[in-house]
C-alpha cells in the first residue's frame, strides 16, 4: 500500500506539472501580447504619414507663396486687362510748313472772263497751283494786245490784308474794261492778254507772266481802263 501511494503521489506531481507546463506555455502564445506590440507598430505609419501630411502642407505653402510673389511680379508688368503694358511711344513732330511763296506765273493758273454785271468788265481768277502756300501782292499788271503801259489801280480797292492762297485755293482781281457811259476815248478792240505779278517791295513784276485767252471776238477797252487789287473773295473784286 505505501508504495503503491507512494507511485500515485508522482503521479499526480507529475500531472500538476504537466498542466503548469501546458498553462505557461497557452500564456507565452497569449495573441494578445503579440497583438499589443503588433498594435504598437502599426501606430507609427500613421504618425509618419501626418508628418509627412504636415510636411506636404508645407511645401504647399510655400508653393503657394512663390505662386502669388510670381503673380505679383506678373501683375506689375501688365495692365488691367491681363495684357503687357507698354510705355506710350512719343509721335515724331510732324514737320513745319514750307515757307511761303510768291504767287506768279509758274505755280497759278490765271483765267480771264468777262462779265455781264458790272458791264463792261472782266474778272481776273488766279488759282494755286503749287504745293506751298503763296502771297498775291499788289495787283495785277495787264497788258492788252501791244499796249506799251499797263493800266493803273484803283487806290480804294485796297484790301486789309495780303491775299494768300493755299494750295488750290484762288485770289480775285477785277478789270473795268472801258467806260460805260461811252467816255472813254481810244477804244479799240484786242485780242491777247498778259498778266504780271508784284512781289512784296511791289516795285515791277516778279517770276513769269500768265497768258489767259479771250474771247475769240475779242474785248473792247479804251482809255478809261483800270484794275482793283487783288481781292480774297470774287463777291469784293466785283463790287469796284
Amino acid at each position: 500500500m505505501s508504495k503503491l501511494r507512494t507511485s500515485r503521489i508522482r503521479l499526480a506531481g507529475a500531472a500538476a506539472t504537466a498542466v503548469l507546463a501546458t498553462l505557461s506555455l497557452g500564456a507565452c502564445s497569449d495573441g494578445s501580447g503579440v497583438q499589443d506590440e503588433g498594435a504598437s507598430a502599426k501606430v507609427q505609419p500613421s504618425t509618419s504619414t501626418s508628418q509627412s501630411s504636415g510636411a506636404s502642407a508645407s511645401d504647399a505653402g510655400s508653393d503657394s507663396s512663390s505662386n502669388s510673389a510670381g503673380s505679383s511680379g506678373n501683375k506689375a508688368s501688365t495692365n488691367g486687362s491681363g495684357t503687357a503694358a507698354h510705355t506710350p511711344t512719343s509721335k515724331a513732330p510732324a514737320p513745319s510748313d514750307a515757307k511761303p511763296v510768291t504767287c506768279e506765273g509758274s505755280n497759278t493758273k490765271t483765267v480771264a472772263a468777262p462779265l455781264s454785271r458790272p458791264l463792261n468788265h472782266m474778272l481776273l481768277t488766279v488759282t494755286n497751283t503749287g504745293s506751298k502756300t503763296c502771297y498775291l501782292y499788289g495787283y495785277p499788271a495787264v497788258r492788252f494786245g501791244e499796249a506799251q503801259s499797263v493800266p493803273p489801280v484803283i487806290e480804294d480797292s485796297q484790301p486789309q490784308a495780303v491775299v494768300t492762297l493755299q494750295p488750290g485755293e484762288s485770289g480775285y482781281a477785277s478789270v473795268n474794261l472801258s467806260a460805260a457811259d461811252g467816255s472813254g476815248t481810244n477804244g479799240h478792240t484786242v485780242k491777247s492778254l498778259s498778266v504780271y505779278f508784284q512781289g512784296r517791295s511791289g516795285n515791277g513784276s516778279v517770276g513769269t507772266g500768265a497768258q489767259p485767252s479771250l474771247p475769240a471776238k475779242g474785248v473792247y477797252v479804251d482809255d478809261s481802263l483800270k484794275v482793283t487789287y487783288w481781292q480774297q473773295e470774287r463777291e469784293d473784286a466785283i463790287n469796284w
